[in-house]
């Protein structure tokens, strides 16, 4: 690796006009490219020490060999030529949202004599009339084939087309009455001009007019007694609320917008767009990509957009939906108009539909990155690779098969916790998690904490050895217990712990185990603020790729670690303030207190609960439920009047509310 000091430019070479720069490797191939207001702050900012860089942009000079750029008159065009680079030389070091399809189109050839709808993908093409973007070819197909009934347009190749003109008969469609057949001339070309307008107008979200007409014209045909036109029309309007069911309105006021949302880890962030037209959901997809940089929300909406639509001026929409506005919003918004020809506006949705519309969003996201995980978890060459990348990268001496995480969790240093979370073979053993409460620190203290929880784990699995040793075998020390046939849990030593934190925490956990005479147990700490892999009496992390299966797995147990300890503590929270709360009510004992919690579950429950809801409770009746509704109220007034401070889960940061 290259010192970025090797490659740095002269001092005062390097100019303050807006541009585009790109970062090469020692072959000479592009790594990164960025854009700037001025070329010369945001270059200076890379060639810092490298501690006091993010790791992966840390990473990215590292990497790199040398570095160049183009001035350019406006920001406008930064954008511009930053796109333009980024399709050319695909840089490892920028975020890439990658998809396998082009966007499927519903297309109409309104500019050939019997125009034709069919599935359209790719660049468009002139005196072709576009509809969509859909997810899916065959939603796609689906629509036209129930629309086809109602409009009998034709869907033919060329081919087809010509062909039956020639032998005088037309296709199966124009026998079953899903096209008006002009190449036999059933109809000529301007009354099949009139199909194909109106099919368009009610793709453009002209729908409730021809619903209203095939309604009356159903209903004069039932009063003419013409039953058969009549079940026809009901067929037809049938199929049209077949077609809007698959289009739901969400929007009322017929916007067309993209709605856009994020959810994102340290190494991946997974996108999400729905496309509305005409206030209709058309299409949906997503994207998942690993991360690059250190930008946030902001930066990453940034890169998507100009992904996205830097290619494609046709599907820019009128609006786009965000869940930030990206840094250069005002100039990212010029760019966009310029492409589509008219004024694109980008905003934050505050309230109402589109807020609405934009929280289904991120839930898709979500669930379309936890999905992502699963499957990148549950494949066993990748979790092989992980393990063996973190038996290098910690010079372990062996591949750790077993590794133990261990999080602290608190709230102001009230209801201290713990928790240990195991992983065999790079997957979760649930059964094999333990809590923690601890006793033996005051207050605040997660150092402290660490070590205690350290100390007791693995004094069990001292006294487990021990009594194991006492019925040892010829195979050696047993591992079940003979009492219970179960396995001694705590009698396995882990290969590898891994605690929640930087230095501080991994000092104390590798002291609790010195002092119990445990030195061949390897020890980690993960900082989760830049995903820094500490090691015991280091002075400089381990650093480990953006793109390494093992930080991708040591990222997931710390997490899981961080959520099995959260969950904890919010339950003996929850249980504290019921027991504090209905203290004074008479008759109401340790037994019905846990019976009340656990039958609601929450304290948000049970303060939204009625008197006549708590009297269902086993062994609670009417007059002692109104006293626990009296007792709930009385506490929730005085928390109401009392001034406090702000709470804050100091594992997290995060400012926390009431249940």
């Amino acid at each position: 690796m290259a010192s970025p000091s090797s490659y740095r430019p002269a001092p005062g070479s390097i100019p303050t006009s807006p541009g585009v720069y790109r970062f090469r490797d020692a072959k000479g191939r592009v790594i990164y490219v960025g854009k700037a207001k001025s070329l010369r702050s945001r270059l200076s900012s890379y060639f810092q020490d490298i501690g006091n860089l993010h790791p992966r942009t840390a990473s990215m000079v590292t990497t790199g060999a040398s570095v160049e750029w183009t001035v350019v008159d406006t920001e406008v065009e930064a954008l511009q030529l930053e796109y333009s680079w980024i399709k050319e030389f695909d840089p490892r070091f920028n975020v890439k949202y990658r998809d396998d399809k082009s966007y499927p189109w519903l297309a109409v050839t309104v500019g050939e004599e019997f125009p034709r709808v069919m599935v359209g993908r790719g660049a468009k093409r002139k005196g072709t009339r576009y509809f969509g973007p859909y997810s899916h070819a065959w939603a796609i197909r689906e629509t036209v084939d129930l629309l086809l009934r109602v409009f009998p347009m034709r869907s033919c190749s060329n081919g087809v087309f010509k062909r039956s003109a020639q032998i005088g008969r037309p296709c199966l469609l124009g026998y079953i009455d899903k096209c008006s057949a002009p190449c036999v001339g059933s109809v000529t070309a301007e009354e099949h001009r009139e199909i194909v307008d109106d099919f368009c107008d009610f793709m453009g979200g002209n729908t409730a007019a021809f619903t209203r007409r095939v309604e009356r014209e159903m209903y004069a045909a039932s009063e003419a007694l013409d039953f058969e036109k009549a079940a026809r029309l009901r067929d037809d309007l049938g199929a049209l609320n077949r077609a809007l069911e698959k289009q739901a309105v969400v929007l009322g006021d017929g916007t067309d917008a993209d709605v856009i949302a994020l959810a994102e880890d340290p190494l991946e962030v997974a996108v999400q767009i729905f496309y509305v037209r005409g206030g209709r959901i058309r299409g949906q997809r997503g994207w998942v990509a690993d991360r690059t940089d250190e930008g946030g929300t902001p930066e990453l909406v940034q890169d998507f957009l100009l992904q996205l639509y830097g290619g494609e001026s046709d599907s820019i929409p009128r609006e786009v939906l965000v869940p930030a506005l990206p840094p250069d919003h005002d100039v990212l918004e010029e760019l966009l108009g310029e492409r589509r020809g008219s004024k694109v506006a980008i905003r934050v949705p505050q309230r109402g539909d589109k807020r609405d519309l934009q929280q289904t969003v991120a839930t898709n996201a979500l669930q379309a990155l936890a999905l992502h995980k699963t499957k990148r978890a549950s494949d066993l060459t990748t979790r092989n690779r992980a393990l063996e990348e973190i038996q290098q990268a910690l010079g372990l001496d062996e591949v750790p098969l077993r590794i133990e995480c261990y999080d602290v969790s608190n709230l102001q240093g009230t209801e201290v916790v713990a928790s240990m979370v195991v992983f065999e073979d790079g997957l979760a053993r649930k059964s094999e998690y333990r809590r923690f409460v601890i006793r033996g620190v005051d207050g605040q203290n997660d150092v402290a904490s660490m070590h205690e929880v350290i100390t007791r784990r693995f004094r069990r699995l001292l006294d487990e050895q021990a009594r194991s040793e006492t019925v040892a075998t010829d195979s050696g020390p047993m591992l079940i217990d003979p009492d219970t046939g179960r396995p001694r849990k705590f009698a396995y030593a882990p290969s590898l712990v891994v605690v929640d934190g930087g230095p501080p925490q991994v000092a104390a956990a590798q002291q609790a185990l010195a002092e119990l005479g445990l030195n061949d147990i390897p020890v980690c700490g993960l900082a989760k603020r830049l995903e820094e892999v500490w090691l015991p009496g280091e002075e400089d992390p381990v650093i480990m790729a953006r793109t390494s299966e093992g930080l991708y797995l040591l990222q997931r147990i710390r997490d899981e670690a961080h959520r099995f300890a959260i969950t904890h503590h919010r339950g003996r929270r929850s249980k504290s303030m019921v027991e504090s709360m209905l203290d004074d009510v008479p008759g109401l004992g340790e037994v019905r207190r846990k019976t009340l919690l656990k039958h609601f579950g929450s304290l948000k429950k049970l303060r939204e609960a009625e008197a006549d809801q708590i009297a269902l409770v086993p062994g609670i009746g009417p007059r002692t439920a109104t006293a626990i509704k009296d007792a709930v109220a009385k506490a929730d007034a005085t928390r109401k009047t009392a001034p406090r401070e702000p709470a804050v889960n100091t594992a997290t940061g995060e400012i926390q509310e009431d249940d």
